[in-house]
């Protein structure tokens, strides 16, 4: 009975209710835009950090991830071949593709310039590598012998072009001093601006030979979803446990997007905050103008016998049914905004950090969605208690003069 009431007040104050429900309209959908907006970012940047730099899991030798970039020679696996079959065979696993890091000079004939390379294979490189961007020439082939990939730092460092030679100088494995001449085939850009200021690439055999060794320092795995990388760490550590190798997902390796990603849900919890506020706001000055309307009708129910307790539910539950419905045509809208908006993409300048931009889209994620959706009810709900309690207990004969 107090329901079907509550409805037929709700539908009666036509421009209150049309007031009270564009507040809460706007805040579901702004938080449901914002939400998924931001769920793109994170989405968007982690798969261009597995797929141009770490894969999904990393294998390496124990102290490899904190002392291996200075000295990578130090903390090369053993039979990294049987290992990398072992671990192709594990669940969810696509590709696992084995690297040789070294660092040295680079030289074009005119000056020297400090580089950090790879050794990889590019077949499997290929596959692992999507996201990263050539800019010029191509990519490396099984056939590229002594070709290198440079990036897009180095080649307008030294000046280089697909075509043009140049000569590494490294250190071996054993600490002699050791140069081979390469042909670069192509320039790379990837997400991250430090990373192509230094980074060179050449394939696995020829970085051995460079190095005189014939193992590795990492194994790259592919998983085939991002959702299974904790699967596929958990499986890989099972499998390496008690051994001198160790296992780290590609969240644990990327430090950067750790830190965008909390950057990100500091400022969309604070923008949740400020919706949340600002509907309450908005219903709570919405809900004095009609209880203040109405005093006189709340006064007439307290002298005809209606509790004051059954006057505060009334009001609960039309706040209720006004913070459902307004709530609920804030997904559809905000729904509605979102397919229309990733149907036509959002140009994006390059991240802090990345010289790549990007077309950024608007995620539906449940999740979202149902905080969405709770926030707006909530925010109804607590708007309307005070009023609501404030015109409960108004002295009966101040309630029927306030309509006179």
């Amino acid at each position: 009975m107090i329901v079907k009431l509550a409805l037929r007040n709700v539908f009666r104050q036509k421009a209150r209710t049309a007031m009270t429900l564009a507040a809460i309209v706007f805040g579901v959908a702004g938080l449901i835009i914002a939400g998924g907006f931001v769920q793109d970012v994170f989405i968007q940047l982690g798969e261009a950090v597995v797929h141009t730099q770490t894969g999904h899991v990393q294998v390496f030798r124990k102290g490899f991830f904190e002392h291996g970039t200075r000295r990578p020679e130090q903390y090369l696996i053993d039979d990294a071949g049987a290992i990398k079959q072992a671990l192709a065979k594990l669940p969810h696993v696509q590709h696992v593709s084995a690297r040789l890091n070294f660092s040295g000079l680079m030289n074009n004939g005119k000056r020297d310039f400090p580089i950090v390379g790879e050794g990889i294979e590019p077949k499997v490189e290929a596959k692992l590598s999507d996201y990263l961007k050539i800019t010029a020439g191509r990519t490396l082939g099984d056939d590229d012998r002594f070709g290198m990939l440079v990036g897009q730092g180095v080649a307008e460092h030294l000046q280089l072009s697909p075509g043009d030679h140049v000569t590494l100088v490294i250190n071996t494995a054993a600490g002699a001093l050791n140069s081979l001449d390469f042909t670069v085939v192509g320039v790379f850009q990837s997400f991250s601006k430090d990373f192509d200021a230094r980074a060179v690439r050449i394939p696995l055999q020829a970085a051995q030979t460079l190095m005189n060794t014939d193992g590795a320092n990492v194994l790259v795995m592919v998983a085939d979803d991002t959702e299974h990388t904790d699967a596929v760490l958990a499986a890989t550590r099972a499998q390496l446990a008690g051994g001198p190798l160790e296992a780290r997902s590609w969240r644990q390796l990327s430090d950067f997007f750790d830190k965008t990603v909390q950057l990100y849900d500091a400022q969309f919890g604070f923008l949740k905050f400020i919706i949340l506020v600002m509907v309450i706001l908005s219903v709570v000055n919405s809900v004095n103008m009609n209880v203040f309307e109405r005093m006189s009708e709340f006064g007439t129910m307290r002298a005809i016998g209606t509790t004051p307790r059954n006057v505060f539910v009334l009001l609960v539950v039309e706040n209720t049914l006004l913070g459902c419905g307004g709530a609920l045509l804030g997904v559809l809208i905000g729904m509605l905004v979102a397919l229309i908006v990733s149907a036509i993409g959002i140009p994006m300048p390059p991240p802090p950090n990345a010289s790549l931009g990007y077309t950024a889209y608007i995620r539906l994620v449940p999740s979202t969605i149902a905080g969405a959706f709770l926030v707006g009810v909530l925010a109804t709900v607590l708007a309307a208690l005070l009023p609501a309690r404030r015109a409960a207990h108004r002295p009966i004969v101040d309630a029927l003069r306030q309509g006179t």
